[in-house]
């Protein structure tokens, strides 16, 4: 018989959820890992059963009780990831899919399937996040704005506000609670690819959807790509059956990659963000760089405009590694303008703050002091010899699409 104690739910520290999130059932089970399913479908006699439990998913976008139905329907080992990234997000349901792209389309998607086309966003966002809102191709019309007049470009069809807070790749950060605010009754959502719920979780700040390219600091070792919303359950019903639709599902195997990640995210965060604070004010004194943007918040993102040409440190540098993407164990460095925000128009570009001499870094777990020696020779690094379109697009002057975030 269960005592009254048991009963009552216990609230536990981020660090320990992250551990075991997603994995309560694992030792009625008799297992330590959690089991990975690569089935992609599951046998059943009873046909007339499986028939109603997918009316009732097409109808409600419920996870079906009982065995699973079909892969792209709804699997195991990705479950136990949503159920973990739901607990640490502090919301009641989590969806995942292949890439943040994908999650963010699907999000378009439902409210869009509602008759409301219209985005108000902040800027700036990442590249593609950018690119996919304001070419339209899922029909939707954005206003951009500032923080401040967010209530003013609200419209009677706007479905979506979406911040990025701290920003790609600028580190800006927006108030919250402040920006829910100003949404009224359309559902606020935030990217939280950069601080991860270790240093913010937005829904407690009101915001309905959290959103995060998976692929970053909730994988962290720059070997799986998926993405996931955050949310209520009433609207990851919806994703589910957007999900359903359009095939853009999680792999099982991702899927546990990203549980294993889990429980290693606030010790990453924690000592990546540390060596990260320390990078940024040497970097402030250095008389090579001109500006340094680093969150109030913390964190592993050190984003630093430069006096000489940008393109010499990328090139300069030999331990840290000169790529796109971010959240890794090792440390990462790209150029925004050339390659994460190429496909933004220039002046939009430039008009959010991502100047032409801005470079994105994000820390890893090294040692401080070989970061730093490295940094600081790439900075002196002699100019590379690269052609004119490395540095300027293609020569008609087309912009080339963004590689990766």
């Amino acid at each position: 018989m269960e005592n009254a104690a048991s009963a009552v739910p216990v609230t536990r520290a981020l660090a320990t959820d992250a551990v075991h999130a997603g994995r309560e059932d694992l030792a009625e089970l008799g297992l330590h890992a959690p089991p990975i399913d690569l089935s992609t479908t599951y046998p059943s006699y009873d046909a007339a059963g499986e028939a109603a439990r997918i009316d009732a998913f097409a109808t409600t976008g419920a996870r079906p009780e009982g065995p699973p139905v079909y892969a792209r329907l709804d699997n195991p080992t990705t479950a136990r990831f949503e159920t973990a990234l739901a607990k640490l997000e502090g919301t009641e349901s989590a969806v995942a899919f292949a890439s943040g792209m994908a999650a963010l389309t699907a999000v378009l998607l439902v409210r869009a399937s509602m008759g409301l086309r219209h985005v108000v966003a902040v800027r700036p966002l990442y590249g593609c996040s950018d690119h996919l809102l304001n070419a339209g191709l899922l029909g939707t019309e954005v206003t951009w704005t500032d923080p401040a007049g967010i209530a003013d470009a609200l419209r009677p069809d706007t479905g979506l506000v979406m911040v990025e807070t701290p920003a790609n790749p600028t580190l800006a950060e927006v108030d919250l609670r402040a920006v829910r605010h100003a949404c009224g009754s359309v559902p606020l959502l935030v990217d939280n690819t950069f601080a991860t719920p270790v240093l913010q979780r937005p829904a407690e700040e009101g915001a309905r959807l959290v959103l995060h390219s998976a692929t970053k600091y909730l994988g962290g070792h720059g070997d799986v790509m998926g993405g996931v919303v955050a949310c209520d359950e009433e609207f990851a019903r919806k994703l589910r059956q957007v999900r359903f639709a359009t095939g853009g599902v999680l792999h099982p195997m991702a899927g546990y990659l990203l549980l294993r990640g889990l429980s290693t995210l606030p010790v990453r965060v924690r000592a990546a963000s540390t060596t990260a604070a320390d990078l940024a004010r040497r970097l402030t004194t250095d008389p090579r760089v001109a500006r340094v943007h680093y969150p109030s918040i913390g964190g592993a993102m050190v984003s630093f405009e430069v006096y000489g040409d940008p393109h010499d440190v990328i090139a300069g540098v030999r331990l840290i590694t000169p790529a796109v993407s971010l959240g890794s164990v090792d440390t990462l460095i790209q150029h925004p303008a050339s390659i994460s925000h190429r496909i933004v128009d220039v002046n939009d570009r430039r008009s959010a703050g991502v100047s032409d001499r801005l470079l994105r870094m994000s820390v890893g777990l090294e040692d401080v002091e070989d970061l730093w020696r490295d940094l600081t020779e790439a900075l002196s690094a002699r100019p590379a010899r690269s052609a004119p379109s490395a540095r300027n697009g293609s020569a008609d002057g087309r912009q080339p699409h963004p590689v990766g975030r």
